[in-house]
């Protein structure tokens, strides 16, 4: 027979449990309030799921409505407080970064002076140049003006403001940037000058006469048109350096050590020091290289080795020292060079000089070499210098061709012909030239 059944909205009531006093479900059976201590876990709203007997549910459990709770929000929040503010901050530290490291390299490239008048002479007398000869070698004319105007004034007399080339090196870079020889030419050496425009708009006209006067008459142009005149060894580029540049390059180093066999009191080169080992300042490093009288013989010729030791001290502290590497002692020794120089278009800008300076980098300094050309005092003036042929014209092809010359101190060579013996036999049938010379890694104090 029919009957009436009521359907359960869940188990049946746990028969133990007293129903005084508590709250109960619309079904009549005790319950709780959803949320509350003692709710059925289930669907919202305290039911259960139906199913066959009266076990617990073993699904997973429920997330709780309410979220991962007010203290994990705070946390989650300070978190993402912080991150922002670490981006922030570091993003702040990279633009400042950027901004000084902009200012400085405008300040260092704002530094340097480029000499147009002498490029656009250059190419009005393209057509006398010689050509290069090999792709990637460099050949670096520098020229260390001895002006006596502005600041210069107090080593000597300033005659209108006329310069002199009181040292001329020819750099020679090889192509695969392994050595570098550095190549003085006397200024009292007997050349063939060619004509020149003068400042003064006026021609000037060819003449022999002694190098120097070449840079005084028709500037840094003329230099290298009878540079390449004598040598046929094309200039690439060319740097002009100052007394004032010389000292705060030298500074900018922290001194040069050098060794003295005797003191030195010379007052014309502003320069007193005792014998021995000395550390040398810009001052003083300028007065030891301008000094003549005071030290040696007196002669231009032994003042041009004593520059040319001084150079390699200067090449072998900079690389000894990790300047190159060091941007902290790399700054003051960039902003003292770009001061001091005066340079062609092509060199004109910093990135110009890193990149000539990093190819130098790797050169090892005894492969870095100094020498002379070969000279001897002139017949018509002894007060004067001569080439020495054929050794001169071979010297300027090996250099023009990019092949290697070595350099020994002046006792050690033998024979006329400027070779040593050992030089000539280790080198075999086709031996490598050698001339009087020093190398960067010669320490000057165990000569």
């Amino acid at each position: 027979m029919d009957a009436d059944v009521t359907e359960s909205a869940g188990p049946p009531a746990d028969p133990d449990d007293s129903a005084g006093g508590q709250d109960r479900a619309p079904d009549g059976s005790p319950g709780a309030k959803p949320g509350e201590p003692g709710a059925p876990s289930g669907a919202p709203g305290g039911e259960t799921r139906s199913g066959s007997g009266s076990g617990p549910s073993h699904g997973a459990p429920p997330e709780d409505p309410r979220g991962p709770g007010p203290a994990l929000d705070i946390v989650v929040r300070r978190k993402r407080h912080w991150v922002r503010w670490t981006a922030l901050g570091a993003s702040f530290a990279v633009l400042v970064a950027a901004g000084a490291g902009w200012w400085l390299y405008k300040k260092l490239d704002g530094n340097i002076r480029t000499d147009t008048s002498a490029a656009a002479e250059l190419r009005a007398y393209e057509k006398e140049r010689p050509a290069s000869v090999v792709h990637d070698a460099q050949n670096i004319l520098l020229i260390g003006s001895d002006s006596r105007a502005g600041d210069n004034r107090k080593y000597g007399r300033d005659d209108g403001g006329s310069q002199r080339s009181d040292t001329t090196i020819l750099l020679h870079l090889a192509a695969n940037r392994k050595s570098a020889t550095a190549m003085s030419v006397p200024r009292d050496l007997m050349v063939n000058i060619p004509e020149c425009h003068k400042p003064d708009k006026t021609v000037s006209k060819p003449q022999f006469a002694q190098f120097n006067w070449a840079f005084e008459s028709g500037g840094t142009a003329c230099t290298i048109r009878t540079i390449e005149k004598m040598t046929g060894i094309r200039v690439d580029h060319h740097m002009v350096v100052d007394f004032n540049g010389f000292k705060s390059m030298v500074d900018a180093v922290d001194g040069v050590e050098i060794c003295l066999k005797k003191p030195i009191d010379d007052s014309a080169a502003h320069l007193r020091l005792p014998a021995g080992r000395q550390k040398l300042n810009g001052e003083q490093a300028l007065g030891y290289v301008r000094a003549r009288k005071s030290i040696g013989n007196g002669s231009d010729t032994e003042r041009m080795d004593r520059q040319q030791q001084f150079l390699g001290a200067l090449v072998n502290k900079v690389q000894s020292n990790g300047v190159l590497l060091n941007p902290t002692r790399l700054y003051p020794v960039l902003d003292a060079a770009t001061k001091a120089l005066t340079t062609d278009p092509g060199l004109n800008s910093l990135k110009d000089l890193y990149d000539l300076v990093r190819g130098m980098r790797d050169v090892p300094t005894d492969k870095v070499q100094f020498l002379t050309v070969p000279r001897q005092p002139y017949a018509a003036n002894r007060n004067r210098d001569e080439l020495v042929q054929p050794d001169a014209d071979k010297l300027f092809r090996q250099l023009r061709d990019d092949k290697p010359v070595a350099v020994v101190p002046a006792d050690q060579l033998k024979g006329d012909d400027g070779k040593t013996a050992d030089a000539a036999e280790a080198a075999g049938p086709t031996p490598t030239p050698t001339y009087s010379g020093n190398n960067a890694a010669t320490d000057l104090c165990k000569r």
